[in-house]
């Protein structure tokens, strides 16, 4: 079979970054043997992201947290006095801001049945929301 297609349901409890890595090796290894291919995942929703970061020194996911919520803070921060959108809380016009500045899509190559990622590198799904969130990923393998 030349391609094979799943949806990864993720469960969040708020902002964050949701290690996804294991879950989709495993997706590549049950679609049966791939010499060369490409793993694209995608997030259905517009206000979290995906990543591919750190996965070794947890103090890099904080970081990166601090970095992004100091440049988009929440819409009751007065510098974000000019947002318009607020119907879905002081979180949700950022969140979608933050999300435009990540990416909704990854692009992965497979070798020999394996992620060929880099020694220190981990697939995430970044959460921008505060609040819970069921999450949708579609993967998708190419071979």
């Amino acid at each position: 079979m030349p391609h094979a297609q799943t949806t990864l349901e993720m469960a969040t409890t708020g902002p964050g970054l949701y290690e996804f890595t294991d879950s989709a090796q495993a997706f590549v290894t049950d679609a049966g043997p791939t010499d060369l291919g490409l793993l694209t995942v995608f997030v259905r929703h517009t206000s979290c992201a995906l990543l591919i970061q750190e996965n070794a020194d947890p103090d890099v996911q904080t970081d990166l947290q601090t970095f992004f919520r100091r440049l988009v803070p929440a819409a009751d921060d007065p510098s974000m006095n000019w947002i318009r959108h607020r119907a879905e809380g002081t979180d949700d016009m950022p969140a979608h801001i933050r999300s435009a500045l990540t990416a909704t899509t990854l692009s992965i190559p497979v070798a020999r049945s394996r992620l060929t990622l880099g020694t220190w590198q981990g697939l995430y799904l970044y959460e921008h929301r505060t609040r819970p969130h069921q999450r949708q990923l579609i993967l998708h393998l190419s071979r």
